[in-house]
């Protein structure tokens, strides 16, 4: 693995590309800017012209990536939708940036006050000859469209001539472009405000919108990609200040987190000892799957309990692990945890429990949660856990002392926290208020996966594939994430950040496994093979 470290300059880079922000605190950041010195019309100019050559690299030119069309012929002809603010003043200097290099450019501006600077763009464009039109009916049919509509901060819902005219782009089977946002999305939820546009690209503007990142805007956000326009990371830091952070996970946070490379000299016991208490007659297969997890960890020692009628089914899938088998109930259920001698729950230095536990092993969850270990809850953990509802007395003073993690999809955390608002709505505020509520780091699984903690930092997964919407994966997540956690307890690392970073891999082993075997091919066994693998073919870490 490369371990050259990025000089200073390109350690802001980096950082720079795990912020995230809302609208405000965007705002607060270019006042700060502008109010240095920087001239608006020179950072327009700056902005555009950083798209005008993605645009070029990744769609005009004739090496341009092949993925990114639906049809045989280059785009040649390429409209551009201007909306009355400084996103229409950059969508016209990419018109003019386009035309001087050649492309036949067409522009729609339905509005009949801009800005200043955004007016001043409009006239120069039109004194180069460039057609403008004010009815969509009236644009003519182009092979590429760049959105400049609305860019970040709106929040009221769009209405005609303008809604009806995003309707009619939207079923035009062309690529679309937008700068910042997709004209109609708000910034902070992601919420479609009436209607919005469906863009292939999304060309994000200094830093992340946390709008961009919410699961509800996926649809309309096609491939995000960050324009780094060198906005000073003091800049940032001033206006974030102590607040909670979001920070997009990155491979470069993630490889800075994994225990990598190890210590020349070390040994099992130092690199994590993990309890898996998981498992029972009607899901063995829970059981199998954690464990495989876990072992991709590379977790130093990995032991794991289950009903005794699983120990020679555990043995022969995971012969390298201590396989602890336990007395069971009548449904086949732990009745008893029946550890080694002279071996308690403390031992430990992780512990992940629920696959396939079933709620008759209800008196195990109680046991494992008086324990004062780093402790992840799945699965029929978190439904034992929510009997009471967390948000409705279950906790008093949080869950336990000890770090716990919860690992709940969208029904799991309405169980859980059934008064908090609904966290297909707003998931970063229903997790980090959910995490407040529990004292726990709360993991909500989903499209984008969104971790917080009880300071109020969150942290989002910004990748995944829906070929991870399978039965079994999210215990192959558990598993994982227990391996790396007992891995942070002995290196000392922080867990919320080994948490961010068990979820992105297991999302990056999923991409991987869908672009090998379609999204069809990605059962949870398979999905345990290509952990290893993903991880084997990143030989050094980027941004």
């Amino acid at each position: 693995m490369n371990t050259q470290h990025p000089t200073p300059n390109n350690q802001q880079r980096i950082q720079i590309s795990q912020v995230v922000v809302t609208a405000q605190q965007m705002r607060e950041i270019e006042a700060r800017i502008f109010a240095a010195g920087m001239p608006v019309a020179a950072l327009m100019e700056k902005v555009a012209g950083l798209i005008a050559r993605r645009i070029q690299v990744l769609y005009l030119s004739e090496d341009a990536e092949t993925e990114n069309f639906s049809v045989s012929v280059r785009p040649h002809k390429v409209g551009i939708l201007v909306g009355p603010g400084h996103n229409g003043g950059d969508a016209l200097v990419v018109a003019r940036e386009l035309y001087f290099r050649g492309y036949a450019v067409f522009i729609y501006s339905p509005f009949a006050k801009l800005k200043e600077l955004t007016s001043q763009h409009l006239q120069y464009a039109q004194s180069l000859g460039i057609p403008c039109y004010q009815s969509i009916e009236d644009l003519p049919e182009c092979d590429l469209l760049v959105d400049g509509l609305f860019g970040f901060g709106l929040e009221r819902e769009l209405q005609d001539p303008i809604a009806s005219a995003i309707n009619q782009l939207n079923h035009k089977s062309v690529p679309i472009i937008s700068i910042d946002m997709p004209s109609g999305l708000h910034t902070d939820t992601g919420k479609v405000l009436g209607t919005a546009i469906r863009a292939s690209h999304t060309f994000c503007l200094g830093l992340w919108k946390l709008g961009l990142l919410q699961d509800q805007a996926l649809e309309y956000v096609g491939k995000a990609e960050l324009i780094d326009f060198d906005i000073p990371l003091a800049d940032v830091e001033a206006v974030l200040g102590e607040t909670p952070r979001i920070k997009r996970v990155t491979k470069n946070s993630v490889f800075s987190t994994l225990p990598l490379p190890r210590p020349a000299v070390t040994h099992k016991y130092k690199e994590g000892h993990l309890l898996l208490i998981c498992g029972s007659r009607r899901y063995a297969g829970g059981a199998i799957l954690t464990g495989l997890g876990a072992r991709a960890s590379g977790v130093g020692m990995l032991s794991i309990a289950v009903p005794e009628s699983l120990k020679p089914i555990l043995v022969s899938h995971l012969p390298e692990a201590l396989i602890v088998g336990c007395p069971e109930t009548q449904t086949g259920a732990i009745a008893q945890l029946q550890l080694p001698e002279n071996t308690d729950l403390n031992s430990f230095d992780a512990i992940a429990c629920g696959p396939g536990l079933t709620k008759d092993a209800s008196p195990i969850v109680q046991q494992v949660l008086e324990s004062t270990i780093p402790l992840v809850l799945d699965a029929d953990g978190l439904n034992i856990l929510a009997n009471p509802p967390l948000s409705k007395g279950g906790t008093k003073g949080g869950i336990r002392q000890a770090l716990t993690v919860l690992t709940p999809h969208t029904g799991e955390f309405q169980r859980l926290f059934p008064e908090l608002p609904d966290a297909k709505h707003n998931r970063i505020e229903a997790v980090r208020e959910a995490a407040a509520q529990s004292g726990a780091v709360v993991l909500l699984k989903g499209a984008r996966t969104a971790i917080a903690n009880s300071e109020g930092a969150v942290w989002i997964v910004p990748e995944s594939t829906p070929a991870l919407a399978r039965g079994g994966s999210g215990d192959v997540l558990t598993g994982l994430m227990g391996g790396l956690i007992a891995q942070a307890v002995t290196h000392q690392i922080p867990a919320e950040d080994m948490v961010a970073a068990a979820a992105w891999w297991h999302a990056q082993a999923g991409i991987l496994a869908a672009q090998e075997r379609t999204e069809l091919g990605v059962d949870a066994f398979t999905l345990t093979q290509y952990l290893i693998k993903f991880l084997s073919l990143i030989n050094k870490p980027l941004g």
